[in-house]
């Protein structure tokens, strides 16, 4: 597997092998040994899986006591899958950094505790699927503004679907300064 670095410390592609012929594929999704390797060595607590429909964005979410590392990947469909570094003592504080995910490729995306997490459905129908290292916490949990313009994601879409949720959140000023000193 190749491993490639973003702009962001610690948040990182990784790219499996794929095994394919003309009955279809395998690749090895998660192996607790390699993905320490590559600094993974955090213990996963919950999977989640979500379904979505072109044009629907979901996020930009995080948690503010509990923040969640998350393995992700796509089974079916692709992705504009964006992440915030959202640790006030990091050099990259408020960058964002974006990818494509499909599940032709398999590839992943890891990303430490300390980010917030967002993604754009690129296909009729996506599912994806993604490993954390803490538990969903309802009441810790954050969100960012997808078009704030202090942050300036380069979303390749202008007018997603968003929940009410997603539609209502902060801008990046009022987060930053709600963000608990364990996260900052």
């Amino acid at each position: 597997m190749e491993v490639e670095r973003t702009a962001i410390d610690g948040v990182i592609i990784i790219k499996p092998d794929v095994h394919g012929d003309a009955r279809g594929f395998f690749v090895e999704t998660w192996q607790r040994d390699r993905y320490a390797d590559m600094g993974i060595a955090m213990p996963f607590v919950q999977d989640n899986h979500s379904r979505s429909s072109r044009g629907i964005l979901r996020g930009m979410h995080f948690q503010r006591k509990h923040p969640q590392g998350k393995l992700v990947h796509v089974s079916l469909g692709a992705i504009f899958d964006v992440v915030v570094d959202i640790r006030p003592h990091s050099p990259t504080f408020g960058q964002w950094t974006g990818v494509t995910l499909d599940a032709g490729q398999q590839h992943q995306l890891w990303l430490p505790p300390g980010m917030a997490h967002g993604f754009l459905a690129l296909s009729d129908t996506v599912h994806l699927h993604y490993k954390c290292t803490d538990f969903y916490h309802p009441q810790d949990e954050g969100s960012l503004r997808w078009d704030d313009p202090d942050i300036g994601i380069a979303w390749p879409c202008t007018a997603p679907m968003l929940s009410v949720k997603d539609a209502a959140a902060p801008f990046w000023r009022e987060v930053r300064q709600s963000l608990p000193a364990r996260t900052r």
